[in-house]
């Protein structure tokens, strides 16, 4: 920034000692050095400090001395003894002026209407108004800046331009923010300082006061700034204020340029910053400035070279300029180059004043030590040339034909730099523009095939200089460019390169410890540019071999050479020739991988490391997804790479090791996510949130003390003893027990040997007299091998729990049977439905099928739809008639039967709910759930019951055996599961509460399922169906909604549910209105009994139904109307009802005999259960009160 050229800037030297706290240095800084620190240094001094110790006392006592002299520090002084609390109000208030103004320059409350300009206002004020005058300038421009949408503006402000009062101005702007730093963000104010003249000087004079913002105030500069800086003035302001904070904080510059090669932003910085650095230890071999322009074009981030390539082209769209960064850079560059050339041909020198001429000495070769810096030098140039599209000026190409044609020293680097020279002059023809330079071209070609063979024999190299040139000049004479390439290709060695590779050793227990470039590296290269796949050579063996060959922790290379290796397997190296892929690894070479995987091999250790096997288990899962992803493209290829067999993925302990990669994730990098993710996607039902809850009680603290204590000479039991003690139940329950207690002390996968031991012998404890304990301890064992061997453990679990007449067949089920119909686990023996610790893991096992049966779905759909409709096409050209089948219809079809999946599961659990006919003998009721958690029932819900008040005592009755019975705890889990299923998808809750269940469940469902209560949703689309059972069902269902959950939204529903049954009054027919109103009646009691507000609606309702039935009765010469005035008169008169029974709240009608019930016209019961339902209502409401 010119504007501020011929101000003091704080030093280097002055910035270190404020950040050290350095006294002793403060104090030699000199009057108009230390004048700029004056506003921290007072702070300081006066303000009490955080360190108490003597040494600081000391050095304060000495920052006093200091201050004792300077007489701005009075000033200062009297700023820091004004009210910053309400000046932060005022300013805060002001900000929501402008808002509401719209950012209008109107009333300020900071500021008073103004008398004079605002740098008189500032010279006549006290402390206080200089505050307040610099906080209302300084916001207003922070304000115009956050308006601005990143467009640059240049504020003129009297404050900030004025000379003569810069330092008073400084002084207040630093006490401002380090008062009120909440209102004034560092970073908020250095962006607004950009935007007024001498911002940089400001800027400079904030950071050194507040010395710890420097990388905060840095990296907020940096991220707001432009991609291209030398594109704007505001770019070029900001790089120039950041360019001098680092000149005042040097040892950070590095730091910064980091940071602006992260961000992409701001290239010219990053240039200058370089030209700026001066190493205390400089390399005579490759200089800064070529070293950071070279990591940049020719490092591996194509985002970094990309956006420093465009830097380099937009600056030579620009006129020449001296101030411009690139022209700079180009200049040192040019001087770098000149410095190494030989004396006798660096003739032409740089018009430049610093450069001194000196006289030839008569050297015509590259000295040694300049070999390696000019290679480095012609690479950069290759770089800018051919990536960043430099356009080289006479003066630089020059140059550089002078450097290309030097003769360098028969050594290793000597032979490198001949080799660059001519691949630049192949690359870069345009260098050569004039006869000279071709002559001088000519006379270089000579020389190198002469000096060829003593190349060879002095650097002990092959060179082969002068072959390579033999026939390039043969296929430039015959126009054989494919010739050149392959040329090319053969002298860089790259299908050496691909054969030589598979042939490379393999790095031994490769792990992250081993640094340095490693064959791994060479590999994931050449497989990313898919050389192995063009030349035809298999790398399969060497991938596979360096898997196996891996332990922790992980190296980082080993995943994305994975995910490389897995898409040259499915995606051919060009559409010309589909069939150059590489070859994927056969099944046999992964089962070898697992085949001790859950244990130790015989030979007694592990033939492969953990690592081995999560690698290859990564590749598996990886490579099915990417062929999932890719059908299509595979389809139009008439490509079907082989899908790994579900046999193979059977015998892989997944679960297992995924567990194993949990306790190892700090070695194992990202794979173990990496991992969770495929599960995730493909294998749904192992990851089950039960199952990681589960987990955490079987690997915990407590299990691992548990194993702790137990002694390792302690008896270890067989399988064999294990069987014997369940063939011999019920007299053998003790040892059994002892065995399963002992069991539960093993960790899960010591368990593994006895997994089909526990569950062969499952049915056997299904026979009555064995104790509820060893059941739970089964259950229990089951839980902790579900975490490490889950689809093994449920196949064999439900097949041992087939009825009877199932296992005398021998009919054993797969795991394909059970993922295509996972009802097959509530086919078991009818004994499981009341053994609650089996029902819970068949529950278990029905979730997680019912999850792997979508993914089995899914994947199936996709990896054949795509080549079903390709084929179908190709079979269907020419043939009319026959249109493709629409992809949506096989997409419904598969939603269908996943929608009949659940449902059937969620009816059929429900009908293991039911009583059976012995336990309603006994007493058991579903009902009893809804009595013991939300209060006694309405007397009236019971279908068609016309006795209601005669029954309370039995309803209020608990089963015998009390609460706790088999029934009740599988209702429980039950509902559990239904809980978990309603939850994950709405519509399965609707879908079966569409078909409709037995009336019976009602109170247990309500009061089980705490997510039911969604049911509130489709109720009224349920009301609108038109056959009566659906209504008869939707209105019951509401009835005990509304008592479980009286919120308003039942209240709106229940309301439409008492005027659709009004409406149909209107409409059924007289067999119809006897069989809707009979079991529905009841239901205005829980309706009225949830929201009183009901009674007047349900009141006119019965009347009205009464009225249709009495004026039927009545055709009839029955004489009904008595009915019709008593229900008028209790509607109207309640109380009256209550005063003639008595005073007492439990109203009574006279008792009637079956037969006159059971013989009365259907419209006669019907006006009798209103009337009983019409003093339900009145009891219920009285005794509510």
């Amino acid at each position: 920034m010119a504007d501020s050229a011929g101000l003091q800037f704080v030093s280097s030297y002055a910035f270190e000692a404020m950040q050290k706290v350095d006294v002793a240095s403060l104090a030699a800084l000199s009057d108009p050095e230390l004048r700029l620190l004056l506003p921290c240094l007072v702070r300081m001094a006066l303000c009490a400090p955080a360190d108490q110790s003597q040494s600081w006392a000391q050095d304060k006592k000495l920052i006093l001395r200091l201050l004792s002299g300077v007489e701005a520090v009075n000033s200062i002084v009297a700023l820091l003894s004004v009210d910053f609390h309400a000046l932060e109000q005022d300013a805060r208030k002001e900000q929501q002026l402008r808002h509401k103004a719209g950012g209008s320059n109107g009333e300020s409350i900071l500021v008073s209407q103004l008398q004079h300009g605002l740098t008189l206002e500032f010279e006549h004020s006290d402390p206080l108004r200089r505050l307040r005058l610099t906080l209302s300038e300084l916001l207003s421009i922070m304000n115009k800046v956050a308006d601005s949408n990143g467009e640059f503006f240049l504020k003129s402000s009297e404050l900030f331009e004025s000379h003569v009062y810069l330092d008073e101005v400084a002084d207040v702007l630093c006490i401002l923010q380090a008062e009120l730093p909440s209102l004034l963000p560092i970073v908020d104010v250095a962006e607004a300082l950009l935007h007024v003249r001498n911002g940089d000087w400001f800027l400079c004079l904030l950071v050194a006061n507040v010395p710890d913002s420097f990388n905060e105030v840095c990296r907020g500069l940096i991220k707001n700034g432009e991609r291209q800086d030398e594109e704007s003035v505001g770019g070029r302001r900001r790089t120039e204020a950041l360019r001098q904070l680092c000149q005042m904080n040097p040892s950070q510059a590095l730091n910064i340029r980091a940071m602006v090669v992260e961000e992409c932003h701001l290239p010219g910085l990053g240039v200058a910053l370089t030209l700026d650095y001066r190493p205390d230890t400089p390399d005579e071999a490759v200089s800064p400035l070529v070293s950071y322009v070279s990591g940049l074009l020719l490092g591996t981030n194509s985002k970094v070279r990309t956006w420093f390539s465009m830097f380099i082209r937009n600056g030579q769209q620009r006129k020449r300029e001296s101030s411009s960064v690139l022209w700079q850079m180009r200049r040192q560059l040019l001087l770098e180059l000149v410095a190494i050339l030989p004396r006798s041909r660096s003739t032409h020198m740089p018009n430049d004043g610093d450069m001194v001429e000196e006289a030839s000495a008569g050297y015509s070769g590259l000295r040694e030590e300049h070999v390696v810096k000019a290679s480095a030098l012609l690479r950069l140039y290759c770089a800018l040339m051919g990536i960043a599209g430099l356009r080289p000026t006479d003066e630089e190409a020059e140059q550089l034909l002078q450097l290309m044609t030097s003769r360098p020293p028969a050594t290793p680097a000597g032979v490198r730099f001949v080799s660059l020279s001519f691949c630049k002059l192949l690359a870069f023809p345009t260098l050569v523009s004039t006869p000279e330079q071709e002559q001088l071209m000519v006379m270089w070609l000579s020389w190198m095939i002469k000096e060829e063979e003593y190349f060879e024999s002095a650097a002990g190299v092959s060179a082969s200089f002068g072959e390579m040139l033999l026939l390039v000049a043969m296929y430039f004479h015959s126009n054989q460019l494919s010739s050149i390439i392959e040329l090319v290709c053969s002298t860089l060695g790259m299908k050496v390169v691909t054969a030589h590779a598979v042939r490379v050793a393999v790095t031994n227990n490769l792990s992250a410890n081993i640094t340095g470039f490693l064959p791994i590296h060479c590999i994931y290269q050449l497989l990313r540019s898919r050389a192995f796949t063009k030349h035809k050579v298999s790398i399969k063996d060497w991938i596979y071999r360096q898997l196996c060959e891996t332990t922790t922790p992980i190296h980082t290379q080993l995943i994305p050479l994975i995910d490389a290796y897995i898409n040259s397997i499915l995606t051919p190296a060009s559409k010309a020739n589909p069939e150059a892929t590489n070859q994927p690894i056969t099944e046999q070479e992964i089962l070898n991988v697992f085949q001790c995987s859950a244990g130790v091999s015989q030979g007694g250790r592990q033939r492969y490391s953990i690592t081995t096997q999560l690698l290859i288990l990564y590749y598996i899962l990886s490579y099915e997804e990417n062929l999932l992803a890719s059908t299509k493209q595979l389809a139009l290829m008439q490509r079907k790479p082989k899908s790994y067999s579900a046999a193979l993925m059977d015998q892989i302990p997944i679960k297992y090791l995924v567990t194993q990669a949990q306790g190892l994730q700090q070695e194992l990098g990202g794979l173990h996510s990496a991992l969770l993710r495929l599960l995730a996607t493909n294998y749904p039902h192992l990851c089950l949130v039960e199952d990681w809850v589960c987990e955490e009680e079987v690997t915990g603290t407590l299990p691992l003390l548990r194993r702790m204590m137990l002694p390792s000479n302690t008896c270890r039991y067989t399988q064999s003893q294990l069987h014997q003690a369940f063939q011999k139940l019920p007299s053998s329950s003790p040892r059994l027990m002892r065995i399963l207690e002992h069991l539960t002390l093993l960790s899960p996968g010591d368990l593994i040997p006895y997994a089909e031991g526990l569950t062969a012998s499952m049915a056997l404890l299904l026979e009555p007299a064995v104790p509820r304990r060893i059941l739970q301890t089964l259950n229990k064992l089951w839980m902790g091998l579900n975490t490490v061997m889950p689809r093994r453990l449920w196949v064999m679990t439900v097949n041992a729990l087939q009825p009877s007449a199932k296992l005398l067949r021998q009919q054993r089920y797969t795991q394909n049977d059970l993922m295509v119909d996972p009802l097959i686990v509530l086919r078991c023996d009818q004994r499981v439905y009341r053994c609650p610790p089996l029902m819970d893991i068949v529950l278990h096992m029905l979730n997680g099928y019912l999850l792997a049966s979508k993914a089995y779905l899914h994947c199936h759909l996709k990896e054949t739809a795509d080549f079903e409709r390709q084929s179908q096409t190709v079979s269907n050209l020419g043939v009319p008639g026959q249109p493709d089948t629409p992809e949506v219809t096989r997409e419904e079809l598969k939603n269908a039967l996943l929608s009949a999946q659940d449902s059937a599961a969620v009816q059929i659990l429900l009908e293991v709910c039911l009583p059976t006919s012995e336990e309603q003998q006994q007493g058991a009721s579903t009902e009893s759930l809804l009595s013991s958690i939300g209060g006694p029932l309405p007397e009236k819900l019971k279908q068609g019951s016309l006795g209601p008040r005669a029954r309370r005592g039995v309803e209020d009755a608990e089963p015998e055996g009390g609460l706790l019975s088999d029934l009740r705890e599988v209702q429980c889990l039950i509902c559990c599961l239904l809980h978990q299923m309603f939850i994950a998808d709405p519509n399965i809750a609707k879908l079966v509460h569409f078909q409709g269940y037995p009336q019976a469940l009602l109170p247990l469902t309500v009061a089980g399922i705490p997510s039911i209560h969604i049911c509130l949703d489709f109720i009224p689309e349920l009301l609108a169906q038109p056959q009566l059972e659906k209504q008869i069902f939707a209105i019951q269902l509401l009835s005990y909604l509304c008592t479980q959950y009286a919120l308003p939204k039942s209240l709106s529903v229940a309301r439409l549910a008492i005027s659709v049954m009004g409406t149909l009054l209107t409409v059924l027919t007289r067999a119809k209105r006897f069989s809707f109103f009979m079991p529905i009646l009841p239901c205005l009691v829980a309706f009225c009994q949830a929201f009183p507000p009901l009674y007047d609606d349900v009141a006119g309702l019965l009347i009205q139904v009464g009225q249709v039935c009495a004026s039927d009765v009545a055709t009839k010469a029955r004489d009904i109307d008595p009915l019709i005035a008593r229900l008028q008169y209790l509607k109207e008169k309640p109380q009256g009802a209550v005063a003639s029974g008595g005073g007492s709240s439990k109203l009574t009608l006279p008792q009637r005999t079956a037969e006159e019930l059971g013989g009365a016209d259907p419209d006669v019961q019907l006006c009798y259960c209103v009337e009983a339902t019409f003093m339900d209502i009145i009891s219920s409401t009285l005794h509510g009160l």
